[in-house]
């Protein structure tokens, strides 16, 4: 980390990112330009939508912690049902693929996302059968090959 950091979540403007009919709030707390070894983010869904899509990556771990609502994690070995208070990591690899969504129809799930940040990193999306790479000076997706 280069300096200390101090910040409210209810201060932080969240970005709402919506694609293919589907949406979600992720309010950055630390910021991977801020950091060289770890990022936080707390992330909003919505009734009956997913964060981010099925991934997996190669480097960095994650942690989430559920701070209200249910969430439905799809994993490798099938769907784990979350609450709040759980906490779920995922390691490096197919072993660690996942996607979080929420299954309830009226109440929003809200999660803090603990990641390490190391660079580069690559990302397998494996229902669209990309991957993503990405580093300090670039990103891009690509087609992965089989």
């Amino acid at each position: 980390m280069k300096n200390l950091i101090v910040k409210n979540v209810d201060e932080t403007q969240g970005q709402t990112n919506a694609e293919h009919g589907n949406k979600f709030t992720v309010k950055t707390i630390i910021p991977e330009e801020e950091v060289s070894k770890c990022r936080v983010n707390f992330v909003e869904v919505d009734p009956g939508n997913y964060a981010y899509g099925y991934h997996y990556h190669e480097v960095n771990e994650e942690v989430f912690y559920v701070i209200s609502g249910q969430g439905a994690v799809r994993t490798e070995d099938g769907e784990i049902m979350l609450k709040a208070g759980d906490v779920i990591a995922f390691p490096t690899g197919i072993k660690g693929a996942h996607i979080m969504r929420n299954p309830s129809d009226t109440e929003k799930l809200v999660y803090i996302y603990f990641g390490t940040a190391a660079n580069p990193e690559i990302v397998h999306l494996l229902d669209i059968k990309k991957i993503m790479v990405s580093g300090t000076e670039s990103t891009g997706i690509f087609d992965e090959f089989a």
